[in-house]
């Protein structure tokens, strides 16, 4: 089955681009395009792509509540960040909405659509820029408030690479492990950090 995504991004020519680059890609269909979040909210819960990806500079409401409003009405919706915006207020805000990737319009369509796998795959896909910054605000907090220092060699090193924006597979070749210690890996940082998904333990981490 391929994996079905909505847009949610008002510059038309972005937005028809995103999506030919989408119906385009094998294993892809774009399914919907929005260019407002009143509009997206009136039909995706209908709809229920596999992922939504969201603008947050959007006319009326903009992308962060919508982002909320949807992980209210559907269940298990992935919902991906794509935006110009790289500020930490931004990024704390759209994934403690519920976003599970945050990526700057820059980024490639072969680093988008990889992005979109990734997600649906259950992992957080984030431009190596965004993913350096959450992980630097991690390593800074101190340890009365961050448990890092309760963190094995290896579980270090696995966030180490996530702060390089590696993707779940990416990792276990690197590390020379298998996808699914790579996942055991995570869980375990998760729980030492008394977190539930990547998207908790970012807004945790931002959150100073």
């Amino acid at each position: 089955m391929p994996i079905t995504v909505s847009i949610v991004e008002d510059n038309d020519q972005l937005r028809g681009t995103l999506a030919r680059v989408i119906s385009r890609a094998e294993g892809f269909r774009c399914v919907s395009q929005y260019p407002s979040a009143e509009a997206a909210l009136e039909s995706i819960p209908q709809e229920r792509p596999n992922v939504v990806l969201m603008d947050i500079n959007l006319p009326g409401m903009n992308g962060v509540e919508c982002v909320r409003r949807l992980k209210e009405r559907v269940e298990g919706i992935q919902i991906v960040m794509l935006t110009v915006y790289e500020d930490t207020e931004n990024i704390f805000n759209a994934l403690a909405a519920g976003a599970s990737g945050y990526l700057l319009k820059r980024t490639t369509s072969a680093e988008l659509l990889a992005a979109l796998r990734e997600v649906v795959r259950g992992g957080s896909p984030m431009t190596t820029h965004i993913a350096r910054k959450v992980v630097q605000s991690f390593q800074k907090t101190g340890p009365s408030s961050q448990p890092t220092e309760n963190l094995s060699e290896r579980e270090q090193q696995v966030l180490d690479c996530l702060s390089q924006g590696f993707l779940y597979k990416e990792i276990a070749d690197k590390l020379g492990i298998s996808y699914e210690t790579v996942h055991t890996y995570i869980r375990r940082i998760y729980e030492k950090l008394q977190v539930r998904t990547r998207t908790e333990a970012v807004a945790k981490f931002l959150r100073r």
